[in-house]
Parts: structure tokens; sequence; C-alpha cells
């Protein structure tokens, strides 16, 4: 698809030689968020489980004029209240140089098309409450927070510790 600036934009399924310029995004986001980035053993994780037989995840990019400037990594998990999957957005991310070209819109519409496509009832994400420009883009598309469903996070120690418990 082209823009009016005479770019082309294309929405995606990663492919294996893409994971380098998806790594670099990966960090830019990491920054964003102020969050330390995936060192190599996890970066090594990230594409080894992107791109196995099974893959744990699968990813979508935004080419610009042959450059990747953007990713949604997604997976589905499963509603058992609606008995259908649910299509879960782990990490939608455009480079800030980009976001004026629409490429988060294009990328959100695809990922709810592919829900839609894929038989989900639903398809869920976190947004943090300081990103204010998120929390407009959603509501923007008519996105409806569940302010009543709090995440809960155990891992690390936390999540060995649970694991290690007895069950008698």
């Amino acid at each position: 698809m082209s823009d009016q600036e005479g770019t082309t934009i294309v929405i995606r399924p990663a492919q294996p030689s893409d994971a380098g310029e998806y790594l670099k995004l990966v960090e830019s986001f990491a920054d964003f968020e102020s969050l330390p980035p995936p060192d190599a053993e996890a970066k090594t994780r990230l594409i080894d489980h992107l791109f196995r037989d099974r893959p744990a995840y699968r990813l979508l990019v935004a080419e610009l004029n042959e450059s990747i400037v953007g990713y949604a990594a997604h997976y589905m998990a499963y509603s058992t209240f609606r008995a259908r999957p649910a299509f879960f957005l782990e990490d939608i991310f455009v480079h800030p140089e980009f976001r004026h070209l629409k490429i988060g819109h294009r990328l959100f519409v695809f990922c709810a098309r592919t829900a839609v496509a894929e038989g989900c009832g639903r398809m869920d994400f976190h947004v943090l409450d300081w990103n204010k420009d998120a929390l407009a883009f959603y509501e923007h598309h008519g996105v409806q927070c569940m302010p009543e469903w709090l995440l809960h996070r155990v891992s690390g120690e936390g999540l060995n510790q649970i694991a290690a418990m007895a069950v008698d």
C-alpha cells in the first residue's frame, strides 16, 4: 500500500531474514519503555522461538520501502467462557520516526483481521498507564479498557518458589 508521500508500506508475516531489523526494534521498544533490552541469550531465544517448527509466537512486520519499521508480536490464548481462541497482542511497536504514517493503525487492523479470520472471540493486550499516546490510540479505535481485570505476574525466583511448593 502506498501513502500520499509515495512510500510503500507492507504488513506481512516475519521471515528469518527480518531477524536483525526486528531485534533492533525490540531494543528501541525497550528504550521507549525505559526497560533493559534483551541480552544476547534472550535475543537468540526470541528468534529461535519465532521460527521453530511450532512457534511460541508469531510476528507481523511493517515494511516501509523494504525496511522494517514496526512489528506486532502475538500468540493464541484461549477463552473458556467464549469457548474460542483469543488473540493476544503481546507487543505493537512502530519506530517513532514513522508513526505519522499510520503504520500502527495498519498493524492493529491487520491483527484484528487475523483474529477474525482465525475464529477468535476477542483480542487482548496490555497498555501501560503512563503511555497516554497508546491509550488514546486504542480509544480512537473503540477499544474498551477493562480496569476491573488486574494484571498479576509472577516470574524469576517467585515462579520457581511456587513451582517447588508441595501439592499434598
